[in-house]
């Protein structure tokens, strides 16, 4: 593969990249250095990539390992992952107090999602903030379809009944 081919059949797929690193490591500078890193060992591999089904998989795959070697390491243990509100908050002319309240439920949904065991946050990300299909979670994690499916729907019940739980408990403000 030449220069002109790895750039047309990698480089659309490196943002995609740089957000799942960043949403598992909860660091951009980290999620830089694993996009890098990926961009790198593809480089090196660059005569064999024609062999993969499907490469940007195989990318997500090289990506999810890399993060997990990472977190494993002293540095990232019990880092938690969050998500940001300035990918949610999309129109600025949005009621305020919308936004208050949309700030407030992010952040409980943080709390919940670090609660979770590290696989979960995982395919909750790939799934419903990535949007990756269920084929290609599988792919990128060697995981059955079944599994996946099962584990996400925990985790949307798990953070359902969390929130319920803390907003039926809140004092009403009416």
């Amino acid at each position: 593969m030449e220069l002109e081919d790895f750039k047309a059949k990698v480089l659309p797929f490196k943002n995609k990249l740089y957000r799942f690193a960043k949403k598992i490591l909860n660091s951009a500078e980290d999620a830089e250095d694993t996009v890098q890193e990926i961009l790198i060992k593809l480089w090196q591999k660059r005569q064999q990539l024609d062999e993969y089904r499907n490469l940007e998989a195989f990318a997500m795959k090289a990506a999810k390992n890399h993060c997990l070697d990472i977190i494993k390491s002293k540095y990232y243990r019990n880092k938690p992952v969050s998500l940001e509100e300035k990918e949610y908050i999309i129109d600025s002319k949005v009621n305020p107090i919308k936004n208050m309240e949309l700030s407030d439920t992010l952040e409980k949904v943080n709390l919940i999602l670090n609660s979770l065991p590290e696989i979960q946050r995982i395919i909750f990300t790939l799934r419903d903030i990535e949007g990756y299909e269920y084929e290609e979670i599988c792919d990128i994690l060697d995981m059955n379809l079944n599994t996946i499916k099962v584990t996400l729907s925990r985790v949307r019940k798990k953070i359902r009944n969390d929130l319920f739980k803390i907003y039926e408990y809140e004092p009403n403000e009416n």
